[in-house]
């Protein structure tokens, strides 16, 4: 079965039948009582209410490990087979971003642009005046920090609708180091007015992501990386929606707000949890903006506290984005899982994200501390 979110075998017929199509914004319950309504079985509305029905992080299955960069270099292609206003430009990378079979069935829609990034953003600019959608590719250390002059005032300022694909961002680019690994780039773009920025978990959520943008009109920050990695998200891309967040654990004890390739390590964090007899609500926030305000206050509202895991610096990535909607809205204890005020260096990437606490411990310790913290 290829979908990731799936039942115990103690289920009902009944239970099998509905987790096949899996509402990732409604809860269990709220799933099965729009059907039986329909069904008017009452009694069994009743019956069910009174049980705790939850999507739960055990049954996730990992269908595979492959990169996310490979997801968009699958996304983009499809996308440029849908529609042939898409255009994709690059700088030197190619081979990095997976533009192989782009290149060769659509050659007269691609431009090497070459070691000259500023130049991309402004080729781009111009290309959406004639109509075309142009998707911008190169390491995410280059797609911002190199040309963020040239985002603001030829793509930003304009609204110009041009799709910024940044591969090989942050700690798990590895051996490259310091100088290639962004972790300010969040922080960056989702600063600009009108910039939507997306970060999705994994390859199958990149490729959607990819495919999606295409009919989503205005600048965009697409956002994944290097390494393999669990790949767990429908094939079919239908869990994804740009701007709404992902519900993949369902619980009232904490709530774990998570990003890109930190979405697994969340997973995995909260699994520990559940079998230390914590339950866990665990929201993919794949789109840091526009925020999905609403699915944070309504986890917030269940959990009293929440941790975020980001592969970037706390300092103006996702959970200062979080912080800011509880400190609005419902103010909570909340601890961040992230880089703090510091550049990365060369290494393994899992070796990396221990040194800098972005592993599946420190979400953990994370987790045990906020709780703590709530009930002082």
């Amino acid at each position: 079965m290829c979908h990731s979110l799936v039942r115990s075998e103690k289920q009902s017929t009944v239970d099998r039948q509905l987790s096949t199509d899996v509402i990732p914004y409604k809860s269990a319950t709220q799933r099965k009582l729009n059907v039986f309504t329909k069904a008017g079985n009452i009694k069994f509305i009743k019956r069910i209410t009174k049980q705790s029905i939850q999507i739960m992080l055990k049954d996730i299955q990992v269908l595979n490990e492959k990169e996310t960069r490979g997801g968009f270099g699958e996304g983009i292609y499809e996308a440029g087979k849908k529609n042939e206003k898409v255009v994709v430009l690059t700088a030197d990378l190619a081979g990095s971003l997976k533009l192989g079979p782009f290149i060769k069935d659509f050659p007269n829609r691609f431009v090497q642009c070459g070691i000259a990034e500023a130049n991309m953003m402004g080729i781009a600019a111009g290309l959406t005046i004639g109509g075309k959608i142009p998707y911008t590719t190169t390491f995410a250390n280059f797609s911002t920090g190199r040309v963020y002059d040239q985002i603001r005032q030829s793509i930003a300022y304009s609204g110009k609708n041009v799709k910024i694909c940044a591969s090989h961002a942050g700690l798990t680019l590895g051996e490259d180091g310091a100088t290639h690994q962004i972790l300010e780039d969040i922080g960056l773009m989702k600063m600009l007015p009108g910039m939507t920025v997306i970060v999705p978990c994994d390859f199958n959520q990149t490729k959607a992501a990819t495919m999606a943008i295409a009919d989503y009109e205005g600048p965009v920050y697409l956002r994944f990386g290097r390494p393999k990695w669990p790949n767990f998200t429908k094939e079919d891309g239908s869990d994804f929606v740009i701007g709404k967040a992902q519900v993949l654990g369902e619980g009232t004890d904490i709530s774990i707000f998570a990003c890109g390739h930190l979405v697994w390590k969340a997973i995995e964090a909260g699994r520990i949890l559940e079998e230390k007899g914590y339950t866990v609500d665990l929201v993919n926030i794949h789109t840091i903006k526009p925020l999905d305000e609403a699915a944070i206050i309504a986890s917030i509202a269940k959990t009293g506290c929440a941790v975020t895991c980001e592969e970037h610096n706390i300092l103006g990535g996702l959970g200062e984005s979080v912080a800011r909607v509880a400190a609005h809205h419902k103010p909570i204890p909340v601890e961040m899982v992230g880089t703090k005020d510091t550049f990365g260096e060369s290494g393994k990437p899992e070796e990396l994200l221990k040194k800098y606490g972005l592993d599946t411990p420190d979400i953990v310790a994370a987790a045990e501390k906020v709780i703590a913290r709530k009930k002082a």
